[in-house]
């Protein structure tokens, strides 16, 4: 029977009513769902050792010879029974063991050819070597093999469905399957050379060995990164997919009537005031593409990025001067409740030379003040507003929204953006993040929206002097945050944990901060995370902002809403367990003033060699976009940021970082197909699985 993409898996031979239920449990319902699911790993299976050649055990071998004898016999455990059997290749013998398989005595008859594939151990006997349990395949010269002799996809288990069994299955899927129609064909982009879909999945599962020895490791290696042309294929056709998505969005944005936001004399002298410094050049020129975005017919949508104390804030405030003498409600969502109360009071600050007066709105407020800032927003005499999740809440209602600003927009999911925006009849949106992005995961995580990039950072910035130091260092440490301290300086001791865990041997600040107030006799040490109640959380915060702190041992509660001038020292304790451009976020807490700033990254006895190579990165660097690129490519997008944080599906085969070029090229794609009004068409063509394929369908 010939197979399609589109055939149900119970047509592929050997699955059964039963298996068929097994599978559609792991989400896969036809051929094409069980070939976009790759194998994790490969294995040179291809080269056989020669018997004669072994003589160390606890080593995996390949071996390929004839079975001279097979038996199955009971063991002194009645309940399991053993295949005992001998292979020779004609260079030597090895003995072989497996346990409780016994139907091998019938499917490796005496006198077969085979290849072994498992691990060589020391003989109970005590005597000579064996070889354990290893997998089989009997040699077949009118087929091909499939689980020895060649590069051997790994697979994960489905269901109660083994690795073996999947890829039998695989195997049978790919030798049945008939012609592979190429909707994308015509559209592959010549200078990434992909080859057709039908190729692409029976090579990406089966690849060919090179033909010379010397290529085998570099396959391996774009094996193991997913950047072979097949792997790069099946990774296009998953972002053309976002792609489209993403530009459809874009589209539907553009249709709608966007607030009216003119600038006339008025705003330009009322700016003018507002500013407390020159702005840079990079802040000039990301407040023109903000403002340009203002005065169009449809909604801005954009994400202005801006390493931490590159003057973020002023630019928003600027943007939010232009919608309010435009007539139009501003909000700025915040993620926690003192980067709300931060926000507030810097806006009141800068906009005091104005008529707009910004009100704050926050979980913590009695219960009258909320009534009367959200009576404000619905009758329109409230005009700018400054709050944190509580702004979200239905009892919210705007006169007049007309600029939606979402700070460190990665603590918010899609839904609370969605949810800012449904507060107005289509509202400019500006994003902001500190965490710096990777252009390929803005362009995925963002693609729905344009970019503008702060990256300058203001004159007379002192840069933070880091150093890496290991235990050894702790008296001395000690010693220079006592001096720090009487100098009138503070400082941060960020901990990784709350608490000690058996599992992992980091220092926790509810253990250690003990420790360090022993270490620091005289000096005022207190102490935050996720668990301190809110209250006294504000309370300590507020007490380290004014001063009255000279230590704060906390979590990386502290990452983000914390602006304090006089911090000069910050200590990351475990340095090794946390992400770089997390402990870039963290450094950017101190060096916000006239004092020199240092970060001290501690690692702790079990970091090892290839840890320390990655904290000399945040070491060697103060700039943030070169530290989130090395960030990204260690780690991933996942785990920098999460894509599932953002409403974006996960990738059946595409890595956003090994497959850039395919994105770009995606990306151009899809932007000409919305030019041309032939986006639906283009989704039609687009054929993968997984997240992104229900997306670009169910548009």
């Amino acid at each position: 029977m010939t197979l399609a993409l589109e055939s149900p898996l119970s047509a592929v031979r050997g699955v059964g009513a039963a298996g068929e239920r097994t599978l559609r449990a792991e989400g896969l319902a036809t051929v094409g769902d069980l070939l976009w699911r790759l194998p994790h790993r490969y294995e040179d299976r291809s080269n056989p050792l020669r018997i004669g050649s072994l003589t160390t055990p606890d080593v995996t071998v390949t071996v390929s010879g004839r079975l001279v004898q097979l038996v199955e016999r009971g063991a002194r455990n009645r309940r399991m029974r053993i295949v005992e059997a001998v292979i020779d290749d004609g260079t030597g013998s090895l003995p072989v063991v497996w346990f409780n398989q016994p139907y091998l005595a019938k499917a490796l008859p005496a006198g077969a050819r085979v290849w072994l594939h498992g691990a060589v151990k020391v003989a109970r006997s005590g005597w000579g070597l064996q070889l354990v349990a290893p997998e089989w395949e009997v040699e077949d010269e009118d087929g091909e093999p499939i689980h020895l002799g060649r590069i051997v996809p790994m697979y994960g288990k489905l269901g109660n469905w083994g690795g073996r069994r999947v890829r039998t299955l695989v195997a049978r899927a790919l030798e049945d399957l008939g012609e592979v129609e190429d909707p994308l064909a015509a559209l592959l982009p010549a200078e990434l050379a992909l080859p057709p879909l039908g190729d692409a999945l029976r090579w990406a599962h089966f690849p060919r060995p090179p033909a010379s020895d010397a290529a085998l490791g570099g396959l391996f290696e774009d094996l193991a990164r997913r950047r072979t042309p097949a792997h790069r294929r099946l990774a296009f056709e998953e972002l053309l997919a976002l792609a489209v998505v993403l530009e459809r969005e874009r589209g539907r944005r553009r249709r709608q009537r966007a607030p009216a936001c003119s600038i006339t004399d008025g705003i330009r002298e009322s700016a003018r005031r507002v500013l407390p410094f020159h702005l840079t050049e990079a802040q000039r020129r990301v407040l023109a593409e903000i403002v340009a975005d203002l005065q169009r017919e449809f909604p801005m949508a954009r994400l202005l990025q801006g390493d931490v104390g590159s003057g973020k804030t002023i630019v928003a405030a600027l943007a939010a001067l232009v919608a309010l003498a435009a007539g139009h409600q501003v909000a700025l969502l915040a993620p926690t409740e003192l980067l709300a109360q931060q926000h507030h009071a810097t806006l009141t600050r800068l906009l005091a030379p104005t008529p707009y007066r910004p009100e704050l709105l926050i979980g913590s407020l009695p219960a009258a003040e909320k009534r009367r800032v959200r009576q404000g927003l619905e009758d329109g005499s409230g005009h700018l507003v400054v709050g944190t999740h509580a702004l979200l809440e239905d009892a919210v209602v705007f006169g007049r929204l007309g600029l939606a600003i979402i700070d460190e927009q990665h603590r918010f999911g899609v839904a609370q953006r969605q949810a800012m925006l449904a507060k107005g009849e289509a509202p400019h949106l500006l994003v902001m993040t500190a965490t710096p992005i990777p252009r390929s995961l803005a362009l995925s995580l963002y693609g729905d929206l344009d970019v503008s990039v702060i990256d300058e950072m203001p004159p007379g910035r002192i840069p933070v002097r880091t150093v890496l130091r290991d235990d050894a260092a702790r008296g001395r440490l000690a010693e220079f945050l006592r001096k720090e301290v009487a100098a009138g300086g503070q400082a941060y001791w960020v901990f990784p944990l709350i608490e000690e865990s058996e599992k992992v041997s980091a220092r926790a600040v509810a253990t250690h901060v003990r420790a360090v107030r022993q270490a620091l006799a005289g000096v005022r040490v207190e102490a935050v995370h996720g668990r301190t109640p809110a209250g006294e959380r504000e309370s300590v915060m507020a007490a380290f902002a004014a001063g009255e702190v000279g230590v704060l041992c906390a979590t990386t509660v502290i990452e983000v809403g914390v602006d304090v001038p006089n911090a000069s020292v910050m200590v990351i304790e475990n340095a090794e367990r946390f992400g770089l451009a997390q402990l870039h976020q963290l450094r950017g807490r101190v060096g916000r003033g006239r004092r020199r700033s240092f970060c001290v990254l501690l690692t702790g006895p079990e970091c090892s060699d290839e840890a320390r190579r990655r904290l000399e990165a945040v070491v060697a660097t103060g700039d943030g976009f070169r530290i989130a690129e090395e960030d990204f490519r260690q780690r991933g997008p996942g785990e920098l940021t999460g894509l599932r944080q953002w409403g974006r599906p996960e990738f059946l085969v595409a890595s956003l970082w090994a497959h850039r070029r395919e994105l770009e090229a995606a990306r151009a794609l899809a932007a000409a197909a919305g030019r041309r009004g032939e986006l639906a068409a283009l989704a039609k063509r687009v054929r993968c699985p997984g997240g992104v394929g229900p997306d670009i369908q169910a548009g």
